[in-house]
């Protein structure tokens, strides 16, 4: 459970490892080839042996790709990692690239003017990210060719397929049956005349069956394939050396086991039409399908949604989870102000952070790799402290913590910027309009049927008045007890899915100023119903509910910036983080508790 500080790549190592790789596709007669960050899921976050994308280019980040060309080596990443991406990887052999603004067909129309012939591996590819390339590769002579995958042919030490042990979910937190699940979504496939549905996603199998592993580090999530039948049966392909006895008997007679090895055979064998993903399912699936003339149905995972929805046995652990995780929040900013700047360090600040949270006997891991940032670091959206970046605290600056907790009952991940010492009036005023954002999306009401892109624009308007803004989207969908980074649902320009009572959502915006400074105050939030107002109309509107109960620090808020509308949510909030938490604290906590929650 633990975090390591190592550096998991090096810059150095990049070069020779490209070289490697052309040499390997020139023997192949191939121009390029792709090496995107996902895995055969197409989770975000991958074991060691699916790493590939840091293997080669040293960046590290959870999001991006690479097209490496005879003359170049485009590293795709987005708004996040721009910073990140320019420290790891060794530029001159890598080329960082701006994306999505720049796209990669029309990168590729540019770079390969006579054409060429780019591989990828069918396998690490979704239908809608290789047709979406085709089409923009149209008429320029460049083809895309299924292959082997290249890097793994050089890569001599890749790390073994993950076989971690899987778990129950016991059904106190669940909420519901595993055979009420498939019959709930197997009703679904009968009403839209599907026999079968392919699984691919490791959180969609993983909440369908009500199991947990730890194939993935940090996402109590296990590698597997599954495909369900409109009459409710689950076929599952999965190492079986993963299952205990335990899990065995929690699967009924129902769940038939399979080796991954049979997948391809067992997908041939079905009658149609089955339902396949395009934006999850890799290539390969729908390939196997139409090899034997089998009907594609094309359509979005049927666990996805239900998935997002949680019912209240999983808001009620999230709650609980959340209310323990603050306790260890409070304790550990209590120790903080104690403690900083003196000698610590950024490492110092996470080992501290952890062993409060271990605390916990719930606790089964941390939920990503703790981001804590002093002063230009916290300006390093994903940043991951490493023994060589390893930077004292300082008096006067900004440490921004992001973190969170995996528990049995629920998923945690808050933000929360510090000031040490008194705060200079640049970091205070951005850090003003970063709160005024996340308040106006906690006060958000709004008509059924919005999506997390209409809600986007609240979180942003105080910076965009500065002339400001932020390179991420403004919250993400959480898990029940699962990954934290979990869809459909997004506040995001880039959302358009309907906000539905029952989804978790981070609120987090932030702001960011290279080489100086990074701001980020997040809490979770749980859509509902809203409850009606006296001069209101008969329409159905929906509202947050916040799950994250710690104090925000008000030396960083400028006061008269405030809204007597965000004075009242601040001072409303820090009333109900004592009221649920002051007698669950130790008494050196709650004096600092007390007096982070005071009135302003």
């Amino acid at each position: 459970m633990l975090q390591g500080f190592s550096a998991t790549t090096r810059p150095a190592d990049g070069p020779a490892r490209l070289g490697a790789l052309r040499e390997a596709l020139a023997a192949d007669g191939m121009t390029g080839f792709l090496v995107p960050r996902a895995d055969a899921h197409q989770g975000e976050y991958v074991a060691p042996h699916d790493d590939r994308l840091a293997w080669l280019t040293g960046f590290t980040g959870s999001a991006g790709f690479c097209i490496v060309l005879p003359h170049v080596a485009g590293v795709f990443v987005d708004g996040r990692y721009r910073v990140q991406a320019r420290a790891q990887v060794a530029e001159g052999h890598f080329t960082p690239i701006n994306w999505p603004g720049i796209q990669p067909g029309p990168w590729l129309r540019e770079q390969l003017p006579n054409g060429g012939v780019i591989g990828f591996d069918p396998w690490l590819h979704t239908v809608d990210e290789i047709q979406k390339l085709r089409a923009a590769l149209e008429e320029s002579g460049i083809t895309l060719s299924p292959s082997e995958n290249f890097v793994d042919r050089i890569w001599e030490d890749q790390p073994a397929p993950p076989c971690g042990v899987v778990r129950v979910h016991p059904a106190e937190y669940a909420g519901e049956a595993a055979t009420e699940k498939r019959e709930r979504i197997a009703e679904g496939l009968r009403k839209q005349g599907q026999r079968a549905a392919v699984l691919t996603l490791p959180d969609s199998i993983c909440w369908l069956t009500n199991l947990r592993g730890t194939d993935v580090p940090r996402n109590p999530v296990v590698h597997a394939f599954a495909v369900l039948h409109d009459d409710g049966r689950l076929t599952l392909f999965i190492d079986d050396t993963k299952l205990t006895d335990e899990v065995r008997a929690h699967l009924d007679d129902a769940v038939s086991l399979r080796s991954v090895s049979s997948f391809g055979a067992d997908l041939q064998a079905l009658a149609g039409p089955v339902r396949v993903d395009r934006g999850s399912a890799p290539v390969w699936v729908s390939d196997q399908l139409k090899d034997v003339g089998i009907e594609i149905c094309w359509g979005q995972d049927p666990c996805i949604l239900p998935k997002a929805l949680k019912n209240e046995a999983e808001l009620q652990g999230s709650r609980a989870a959340h209310l323990r995780d603050a306790v260890a929040m409070v304790e550990f900013l209590a120790w903080l102000e104690r403690s900083a700047p003196g000698e610590l360090t950024e490492i110092d600040v996470v080992r501290a952070l952890e062993g409060y949270r271990t605390a916990d006997p719930a606790l089964l891991d941390i939920s990503f790799d703790t981001i804590c940032g002093m002063g230009p670091h916290g300006a390093i959206v994903h940043y991951r402290v490493t023994e060589e970046s390893n930077r004292p605290l300082f008096e006067g600056g900004l440490l921004l913590i992001d973190s969170g907790g995996q528990y049995v009952d629920g998923t945690t991940d808050i933000t929360r910027t510090i000031a040490l010492g008194k705060p200079g009036v640049a970091e205070s005023e951005a850090f003003t309009r970063v709160l005024r954002g996340m308040i106006a999306i906690s006060l958000a009401r709004w008509p059924k049927g919005y999506t997390g892109r209409d809600l986007d624009p609240l979180a942003r308007q105080h910076l965009w008045r500065a002339g400001q803004d932020y390179d991420h989207g403004t919250g993400h969908g959480v898990g029940a007890a699962l990954s934290v980074h979990e869809g459909p649902q997004r506040l995001s320009r880039a959302s358009e899915v309907v906000l539905e009572p029952g989804m978790i959502l981070s609120n987090e915006p932030g702001y960011y100023r290279e080489g100086a400074f990074g701001i980020r105050i997040e809490n979770l939030v749980v859509v509902q119903e809203a409850p009606a107002l006296p001069d209101g109309e008969e329409r159905a509107m929906l509202c947050l509910e916040t799950l994250t109960w710690v104090p925000i620090d008000r030396n960083l808020i400028l006061m008269d910036r405030m809204s007597q509308e965000e004075r009242d949510w601040l001072n409303a909030y820090h009333a109900e983080v004592e009221r649920r938490l002051g007698e669950k604290v130790s008494a050196e906590a709650r004096d600092w508790l007390t007096r982070a929650c005071a009135a302003i």
